[in-house]
């Protein structure tokens, strides 16, 4: 295959979400659940490798929020990491004036929730 061949086959199309981790049923439940709440705009689910294994998202912005929030938690890991040694991070949320992002990760994936800021009226008497 000549070298202008392997450019085109490579890029030819949008990114693909790699569908072949099968997830239980139990967290297929529960990522319904998450998906059908009020605020909620999508959910990926990523594998260690920071690749997209489920999505309620288009595929391009899968890919993107895939690879960046990936980045994201190595580097949150990484500052758990430099200020105590025997902590791990759980859960971390970064909210922005448009969206705020759910962030779980975990030894095998990452949950990523997308969700519109609730906005909370305080009921002052």
């Amino acid at each position: 295959m000549k070298r202008s061949d392997q450019t085109s086959a490579r890029s030819s199309g949008p990114p693909k979400v790699n569908k072949k981790i099968l997830l239980s049923e139990e967290m297929e439940v529960t990522l319904k659940r998450i998906q059908e709440s009020k605020n909620v705009i999508g959910v990926i689910v990523i594998n260690s490798e920071g690749m997209p294994v489920k999505s309620s998202l288009d595929s391009t912005l899968t890919v993107q929020y895939a690879d960046l929030i990936s980045q994201l938690c190595q580097q949150a890991q990484s500052v758990i990491r430099a200020l105590d040694p025997t902590n791990d991070l759980d859960y971390f949320r970064v909210k922005s004036k448009k969206y705020e992002i759910l962030i779980a990760p975990d030894s095998s994936y990452v949950l990523i929730v997308l969700q519109n800021p609730i906005v909370e009226e305080l009921n002052v008497k």
